[in-house]
Order: C-alpha cells, then structure tokens, then sequence
C-alpha cells in the first residue's frame, strides 16, 4: 500500500473513531442527565439514546464517484459524460443519463442508458473512463431524456429488465 493510501486509511479510521466517541460522549451524557431528579413529576420521561451508526471503511481503490465521468464506446469513441443517476422506489440504481454529443454544452442531448450497460471495471484514477456496451449509432438513435416525461432507456442488447410502473 502506498504511503498515500496508509494516510488515506488512517484519516479514515480516525474519522470512524471520532463518530463512535461522540455518540458514546453523548450516550453518557444523556445517562448522566437522566440521574438528576426531575423538577416537576409531570415532565416526560428520557428518550432512550440513538444507537451510534455504522461505519464502513472502504479503501481508495473501491470505489469511484460517477457523475461528470467520461464515457468511451467499447471501441473508443466518445459518449459524452455521465450528468445523474436514475433510482427506481426501492432506491436501486437502475440507469444513467448521460450527456451526449455537441460541443462545450452546444447541440449535447441527455440520453438514458441501462446501468448494466456500464463497465466500470477499469476505473483507478480520476482521470479514467467508463465504457458503454453501445455503439455511437445505437446512442444516436436513443430519444432524449426529459425530465418529469417517461423515460426511455436504452440497455445492452439482452441486458435490459422491464420497470414496474404500477406503484
């Protein structure tokens, strides 16, 4: 590992440990609190202390931020770049729009694509691109995403799995 990812991990790690000893500080004074004999008998009883959250660590190479990501066609051409994520109800990501084609914000178009038709296997630094499993044709083709309109999603060819639209 290298002497940036040891500092990385341990701002990390102390950070964690900061959390838990806050919540503890404050677990202890709201038991400290409760053992003072209350003023009036009508007051309402202490609120029992949230449990502390959970924590995960997850190391440098584990995971990326997406948006504003470049995306490169699984022959090198230029997508565009990813501008949000779609979520259905139960929070699951189910698709990314993507910002294609145009110059410098002139003549670009959002298009929707199906998240299993991103590879982001080969990501490690920043600077690095997520690969669509389309062609620059296929994307052509995709009708634009509007927002509060249905959205049309284009996915790899066998990889696309209907929404329930009936909630």
């Amino acid at each position: 590992m290298t002497r940036s990812a040891h500092r990385r991990l341990g701002v990390a790690a102390g950070f964690a440990l900061s959390v838990l000893l806050a919540v503890n500080a404050d677990a202890a004074c709201a038991q400290q609190a409760s053992s003072i004999p209350a003023a009036k008998e009508t007051a309402a009883p202490a609120k029992e202390p949230a449990p502390p959250p959970s924590v995960t660590i997850l190391g440098a190479r584990d995971a990326h931020g997406v948006l504003g990501r470049d995306v490169r066609s699984s022959a090198g051409e230029d997508m565009g770049h990813i501008v949000d994520v779609i979520v259905d109800l139960t929070g699951t990501v189910r698709a990314a729009v993507i910002d294609f084609g145009g110059f410098l914000g002139v003549g670009s178009r959002k298009i929707v694509v199906d998240w299993t038709a991103l590879d982001f296997k080969h990501i490690t630094e920043k600077s690095d691109q997520v690969t669509l499993d389309l062609s620059k044709e296929q994307v052509k083709a995709a009708p634009e995403y509007k927002e509060d309109k249905p959205v049309v999603v284009l996915g790899a060819a066998g990889k696309l799995s209907p929404w329930d639209f009936d909630h």
